[in-house]
């Protein structure tokens, strides 16, 4: 599989599983916050301080985590990796305030900010499956097969959330 250098430096960082993780947890927020849309400002706060709690929670885990295995002499994380990784899950959940603040400063509404913060959420969740299964060796078909898995669950819980509210 050819891909650009930076994507496959990104692909190759262990950032990935963050960056999900964090897309996960930003997604579940948008469908959450929609349900009763609080104004535009209130929907970018939220998810830019939940990026931070998440971020700082993962760095205080990790800490915690690396001073137990220290203590018994493993080898924790380096710090830099550490805090690469704190700011990948951060990323990932504050990543759909970006739809809310187009919706301020550009003609796109906020309805329209809300299917894109969710679709594209879906769209990564997906598009990463599709990578990871075809990194790992599987046919173009598997992959695709394994995007699909993921997709659809992503999907079912935005069809869910759009029945119940």
């Amino acid at each position: 599989m050819d891909l650009h250098p930076r994507l496959l430096s990104h692909l190759r960082s262990g950032h990935v599983s963050k960056v999900v993780y964090g897309s996960i947890i930003g997604l579940a927020l948008v469908l959450t916050l929609e349900a009763h849309p609080p104004g535009v400002g209130a929907v970018i706060g939220s998810l830019i301080a939940t990026g931070v709690a998440v971020a700082l929670a993962e760095l205080y885990s990790e800490w915690v985590g690396g001073r137990t295995r220290a203590s018994l002499g493993g080898e924790p994380a380096p710090m830099g990796e550490v805090a690469a990784d704190t700011m990948a899950v951060g990323f990932g959940v504050a990543f759909p305030s970006v739809f809310f603040i187009a919706s301020v400063l550009t003609p796109i509404d906020y309805d329209t900010a809300f299917g894109l913060a969710k679709w594209t959420g879906l769209g990564l969740i997906a598009g990463y499956g599709y990578l990871a299964a075809r990194l790992s060796g599987g046919t173009r078909s598997a992959a695709l097969v394994e995007a699909t898995v993921v997709g659809v669950v992503a999907a079912f819980l935005i069809l869910v959330k759009a029945l119940l509210h």
